[in-house]
């Protein structure tokens, strides 16, 4: 049984509900839809932390869409599971390939920095200052197009580009 189907709590219930109605009037095509209910269902299962059933979804939405802009928020997702389970590498992947379908996805190229500077620190820690500030520019090149694209988010970064010196701009909005 589809998760939309079962969700037991009022504000789920409400959103199927509206979802659905939306997406009835929507002049897409079966397959479009087919994907959106797919996309819903991961989102709802990863909201309550059941990421495995989140992936199922979003891997057969990712079969049926067709939109590239859309791709991408299902990549972007897949990514965000894989990076909350500490798979950074993985999730860096399907952040790219949302970025490639979508280059103006700042979230996606927010959590880029987010997990090159996460291991910058770690490698600095380590003793490797080197490469650790290799991934502290990698992470200061996303975050300043992330910036660019969205300049009243991501303030933390903003300082920490400007406080290390890698902010290449005093004011970004």
């Amino acid at each position: 049984m589809p998760r939309s189907q079962r969700n037991d709590n009022f504000i789920d219930k409400t959103f199927t509900v509206m979802a659905d109605m939306i997406l009835k009037a929507l002049p897409a095509n079966k397959k479009a839809k087919e994907a959106f209910v797919y996309y819903r269902d991961g989102m709802s299962a990863q909201a309550d932390g059941e990421y495995a059933e989140a992936l199922e979804n979003y891997y057969e939405a990712l079969k049926l869409e067709e939109d590239s802009y859309d791709k991408s928020y299902i990549l972007y997702n897949i990514g965000l599971i894989h990076a909350s389970n500490g798979e950074h590498e993985k999730a860096l992947e399907y952040y790219f390939q949302a970025i490639d379908l979508n280059p103006r996805h700042p979230s996606a190229l927010n959590n880029i920095a987010v997990i090159y500077h996460y291991q910058g620190e770690k490698l600095k820690e380590a003793g490797k200052s080197e490469e650790g500030e290799a991934l502290l520019d990698k992470a200061a090149e996303f975050w300043r197009e992330a910036i660019r694209i969205a300049p009243n988010n991501y303030i933390e970064a903003q300082n920490w580009l400007k406080t290390t010196g890698r902010s290449q701009m005093d004011v970004y909005f």
